[in-house]
């Protein structure tokens, strides 16, 4: 068989696909990791990470997958970062990864590619991104010093994210469209405590207004017709995110949602076809989950290649 096919390639470099990568390198199968953008995926920006099993005083979650990225390099990984993928085949046995300027080819394929943030579709948002609009608090919350700013999503991800803006804004505030802040307790307790918080819920965002630069958004409640401005500078969205699974369609089998499909051994419909992490139809996304399904996938990918 050629030389130059891989026995295992992992699509995306996060915490399940760097976990995949540690486990099948270890075991000395030829590896290579495609990130459309650079290692670390979500987690690298998200401030501090508390709940990671290991860290007591908790870890910045950039440092934490430079960990974890290190750890798979020693073992012989090979990373190629802005390399995103165009579409996935497989032909008589063998994945054939295309992203643009080359085409490699593997025994077997983890699909580790996550999700992204969505976009909430409403007027202002995509012509003031970047211009007050933001979808990352640990990129852009040190441009917001002294300003108001608003957060649309109740979610840990939103009250993560507000702990470290809280370090440059003057006040933050949350806007919620369930009837309650879904955020775990111990997070609202202590954004709450900081007495620059507040909490709206049971509202939507109508429109986020402003000329060259965000200036205010409008809210209404869910269930009147009335609505309020709230002044802000600055919008950060955490509404959710989007599975990275376009390229995968007709290979795996997918949910409602988008997302992938596996059985307990993280295989999808495809033989040799592995996915792990936020990409995998689940209830629960959190970091020690997608390096649990890395784990299984990097095992069974091995599996898979024994018998290839």
């Amino acid at each position: 068989m050629n030389d130059n096919i891989y026995d295992v390639l992992i699509i995306g470099a996060g915490p399940a696909g760097l976990t995949a990568a540690i486990y099948t390198s270890r075991e000395l199968h030829k590896t290579v990791v495609l990130e459309k953008a650079v290692a670390g995926g979500l987690p690298a920006t998200t401030h501090l990470i508390e709940n990671y099993p290991g860290f007591p005083e908790a870890i910045a979650g950039n440092e934490l997958m430079e960990r974890i990225k290190a750890q798979a390099l020693r073992f012989g990984t090979e990373l190629s970062e802005f390399s995103e993928v165009k579409s996935l085949v497989k032909e008589e046995g063998i994945f054939k990864t295309d992203i643009g300027t080359r085409i490699y080819e593997s025994k077997t394929v983890i699909i580790a590619s996550g999700s992204a943030p969505k976009v909430l579709g409403i007027e202002g948002e995509e012509r003031l991104r970047g211009r007050g609009v933001s979808y990352c608090g640990i990129c852009d919350g040190p441009f917001f010093a002294g300003m108001d700013v608003a957060i649309i999503g109740g979610g840990n991800s939103g009250l993560q994210e507000g702990e470290f803006l809280l370090k440059f804004v003057k006040s933050l505030t949350f806007v919620e469209y369930l009837p309650y802040m879904p955020a775990s307790k111990i997070l609202q307790k202590r954004l709450h405590d900081t007495g620059k918080v507040r909490f709206i819920v049971n509202h939507e965002v109508a429109s986020i207004d402003g000329d060259d630069f965000v200036e205010s958004i409008t809210i209404k409640p869910r269930t009147r017709h009335e609505s309020q401005k709230i002044d802000v500078a600055g919008v950060f969205i955490y509404a959710g995110f989007v599975p990275n699974s376009a390229f995968v369609e007709g290979l795996a089998q997918l949910d409602k949602a988008g997302y992938i499909l596996t059985d307990e051994r993280m295989q999808t419909s495809t033989p040799g076809l592995f996915a792990a992490g936020d990409i995998r139809s689940k209830q629960i996304r959190q970091i020690t989950g997608a390096t649990s399904d890395g784990t299984l996938a990097g095992i069974f990918a091995g599996a898979a290649i024994e018998g290839h």
